[in-house]
């Protein structure tokens, strides 16, 4: 069966859009990318996107505005993706604008816009969406989704494989090893914190615009982390909690950043951005770290996705903090950077057509595994 899968993450740059053919047995499906296409969000767009997942205040109105846009910038990625329309069915993760994770004194929530009968509507043919949602009724995080993806879609090694997506939050999947005494252990995962949000925003704001992200980390490059901050830093709260644990730009906005830069003093630009780089590193080895001293789980590879990938000294940070694992894309293991978590919504859409839960509840603290997303079909 021909899936396509759209994901539009927390850096708010576009939406990624891969047409996938899948079969086999779920758990065990064989698939095959058949094609990638980026879709850049307008700039405009893409600023109100940020604002709203940051707690700008809209009317209605604009709501509506936003609702439709992202909507319609989606189908166009279906239509340059799969001009043939190949594809039988649509996995749409929506944009994410406010994500907030189960407290003693509330249930957890996360709202991805999109108006799914629209877009089934442009495209004529039926779209799943709205994956965290039974999750999160099952008093699960909603978040990560991913784990149980990834361990399908790329399989085990001789040990513990870790998957780490750099997009605009670090998240990380452990995959138990093939064999030995681990191999029937639970797929692990968690957020760990910012990866591109806060290095995102400072480079808008030192650049007044002109750059929304630090390609090949040029910005950090030329600059000196401190240390000493970033210790700090470590300590706050998000990063003492144990999994299950989830987050986004409502933690890691704009507020966060202005509050950093006000603790870092008169730091050059360069130096700001070394220091946020090194610190998005920083909590993914705090927590492998720490998973090492916990249970004993050390992962002896450690594959990067997403935008943060293609960053050359946030990945030399990680290889100096997270000592211990190889560390490489997941290109080589044949799954675009770019890519990952598009193809994981496609498998999420197909795995919903087939009745195979896609939740992890050791991951996500959900009461029980359940079928993720809701089926629209086209008016």
């Amino acid at each position: 069966m021909h899936c396509l899968g759209l994901m539009s993450g927390t850096s708010a740059d576009g939406v990624e859009a891969v047409l996938v053919h899948f079969e086999g047995p779920p758990q065990h499906p064989k698939w095959s990318l058949l094609r990638h296409h980026h879709q850049p969000y307008p700039l405009e767009l893409q600023q109100q996107v940020v604002a709203a997942g940051q707690g700008a205040p809209m009317p209605a109105s604009r709501w509506l505005e936003l609702a439709e846009a992202i909507t319609e910038v989606q189908a166009q990625a279906v239509k340059a993706c799969d001009p043939d329309a190949t594809a039988e069915l649509i996995g749409c993760h929506g944009q994410t604008v406010w994500h907030r994770p189960p407290a003693q004194e509330a249930r957890g929530a996360s709202w991805q816009i999109l108006q799914a009968p629209l877009l089934a509507h442009l495209l004529q043919r039926p779209v799943v969406h709205d994956f965290r949602a039974a999750d999160l009724a099952l008093g699960g995080q909603g978040a990560p989704l991913v784990p149980r993806a990834d361990a399908a879609l790329l399989g085990h090694t001789q040990g513990w494989r870790a998957l780490l997506n750099l997009g605009g939050i670090a998240n990380l999947t452990l995959i138990p090893p093939c064999g030995g005494v681990d191999r029937h252990a639970a797929i692990l995962g968690w957020d760990c914190g910012p990866a591109n949000s806060l290095i995102d925003l400072g480079m808008r704001q030192f650049t007044n615009g002109a750059q929304s992200f630090d390609k090949s980390g040029a910005m950090a490059a030329q600059g000196h982390a401190d240390e000493g901050w970033i210790q700090r830093w470590l300590q706050e709260e998000y990063f003492q909690l144990a999994p299950p644990k989830s987050t986004g730009r409502e933690c890691f906005g704009q507020d966060d950043l202005n509050r950093r830069l006000r603790q870092l003093g008169g730091a050059s630009a360069a130096d700001a951005i070394a220091t946020l780089t090194a610190f998005s590193a920083a909590v993914v080895a705090q927590d492998l770290a720490r998973l090492r001293q916990s249970v004993g789980i050390a992962p002896i590879e450690l594959i990067t996705a997403g935008g943060g990938s293609q960053n050359p000294v946030l990945i030399d940070e990680l290889r100096r903090r997270c000592r211990g694992a190889q560390i490489d894309t997941s290109s080589s293991l044949g799954v675009p950077t770019e890519a990952r978590e598009a193809l994981v919504f496609a498998l999420l859409a197909w795995w919903h057509h087939r009745g195979h839960p896609g939740n992890v509840p050791a991951v996500t603290g959900a009461s029980r595994e359940a079928v993720l997303g809701t089926r629209v079909e086209p008016a």
